[in-house]
C-alpha cells in the first residue's frame, strides 16, 4: 500500500518486468513438484523475494525515502523545483507540499513500460488529488533536451529515470542538461539504480561540488538486495 496520507493513484513502476519472475516462478515450482526436486522451489523462493522487494518499493518504500529525504533537504518555500523523468508524481507532487509561492514542473514522455498508467493526465490529477495542483505543472519534454533557460531551477530531483535512457553518452547528456538548467548555488538529487557511478562521475567532471553517493536502503531495493538505490547529490557552485 502507499504511504498513508497519500490521496493520489501512483500505479506500479516497471508493470511488465512482473511478467518475467512470476512465468519463471511458476515453471520452477512445477519443476520442484515434478522432479521432487527442493532446488526449483528455492529458486522459487528468490523470486518471490525479488519481486515482494520492488512491489513494496513501487508502492510504499519510495515514498517513505523521498519523505525523508525532502524534510532533510529542508526545501525552500519559494524554490523552482524541476522533477526529470515524473512518472505519476510521486515526488512531484511530495515536493510540491514544501513549497508556498514556489512551483514544481515534472516532465517525462509518459512511457507505460516504466509506470503502469503513466500519462500527464494522470499526473495532473493526483496532483489535484494532493491538493497541490496550484504549485505544479507538467509538461512533455525529453530530459535530453530540456525546454527550458539556464539556470531555472533551484532544486532538481530524478527518481529511478535517468538509466532508462538508452546509452551511456545519452545519460550523460541528460545530466549535462540538469546542470545546465539549474542554477548557481541550486541543487541536485538523483536516485537510480545501475548508472548512479555514472551521474557521480559526470558531475565530478563538470565540476559541481559535493558530489556524493549513497545507498538509499532496503526500502528501496528493486529486486532484492543486489538491486539498491543509490542516491547522487551535489551542488552547482555559484
Amino acid at each position: 500500500m502507499p504511504l498513508s496520507g497519500r490521496r493520489g493513484s501512483y500505479g506500479v513502476d516497471a508493470p511488465y518486468m512482473l511478467i518475467v519472475p512470476f512465468a519463471i516462478l511458476v515453471f520452477n515450482i512445477t519443476a520442484g513438484v515434478v522432479n521432487r526436486s527442493p532446488w526449483p522451489l528455492v529458486g522459487a523462493g528468490l523470486l518471490l523475494l525479488c519481486a515482494a522487494t520492488g512491489l513494496h518499493t513501487s508502492r510504499r518504500g519510495k515514498f517513505l525515502v523521498w519523505r525523508d529525504l525532502l524534510d532533510q533537504a529542508a526545501v525552500d518555500g519559494e524554490s523552482r523545483v524541476l522533477d526529470i523523468g515524473c512518472g505519476r508524481g510521486a515526488v512531484l507532487t511530495m515536493v510540491a507540499g514544501h513549497l508556498t509561492t514556489g512551483r514544481a514542473v515534472g516532465i517525462d514522455l509518459w512511457s507505460g513500460s516504466d509506470q503502469s498508467g503513466n500519462s500527464a493526465l494522470a499526473t495532473q490529477r493526483n496532483a489535484e488529488a494532493e491538493g497541490v495542483d496550484g504549485r505544479v505543472d507538467v509538461c512533455t519534454a525529453d530530459m535530453r533536451a530540456l525546454p527550458f533557460a539556464d539556470g531555472t531551477f533551484d532544486l532538481i530531483v530524478s527518481n529511478i529515470a535517468i538509466h532508462n535512457v538508452p546509452g551511456r553518452d545519452s545519460r550523460a547528456r541528460a545530466i549535462d542538461e540538469a546542470v545546465r538548467v539549474l542554477r548557481p548555488g541550486g541543487r541536485l538529487m538523483v536516485a537510480d539504480i545501475f548508472s548512479a557511478p555514472e551521474y557521480r562521475a559526470r558531475l565530478a567532471g563538470l565540476g559541481l561540488q559535493a558530489v556524493e553517493q549513497r545507498n538509499l536502503g532496503w526500502r528501496m531495493w528493486w529486486g532484492g538486495p543486489w538491486m539498491p538505490t543509490r542516491l547522487v547529490t551535489a551542488r552547482k557552485g555559484l
